[in-house]
């Protein structure tokens, strides 16, 4: 997963998304173009979107794959075996569909530069440099 800048610099100081004490840690700026990764206060929050619709598309795609390769039926419990499958799958992926839903989330505001050494990094009118600086004022 890498900068959407430049596409170079990596978004996650640790490229392993199960160290769960380290999932969400993330450098401030990207190494090589220096496009700062939270462009504002609170902005992260957005995240809980992308993740939910992740977390919807993947229900619905083993859904279809558990009705074509085993089928559904009202008269055993396979519809309760999908679930339990289902739930497995969603909690053993969530580290990884945070992540996701980050660099997702990120793409929407940053676009790729080809020229990024040329050109000046996103930011938004309050960024957090400032609202933290004001704060410890």
């Amino acid at each position: 997963m890498k900068c959407p800048r430049c596409r170079r610099g990596p978004m996650f100081t640790h490229s392993n998304p199960w160290n769960l004490k380290k999932v969400f840690s993330m450098p401030e700026t990207c190494q090589e173009c220096g496009q700062p990764y939270e462009l504002e206060v609170g902005f992260w929050y957005g995240t809980g979107y992308v993740s939910y619709a992740l977390s919807v598309a993947l229900s619905v795609a083993s859904f279809v794959a558990w009705y074509v390769l085993i089928g559904m039926s009202v008269q055993d419990n396979r519809f309760f075996w999908w679930l339990g499958l289902n739930a497995a799958l969603l909690v053993m992926l969530q580290p990884w569909l945070m992540r996701l839903s980050r660099v997702i989330y990120l793409y929407f505001f940053v676009r790729y530069d080809p020229d990024y050494k040329n050109t000046q990094v996103k930011k938004f009118d309050y960024d957090s440099e400032s609202y933290y600086r004001n704060k410890e004022q």
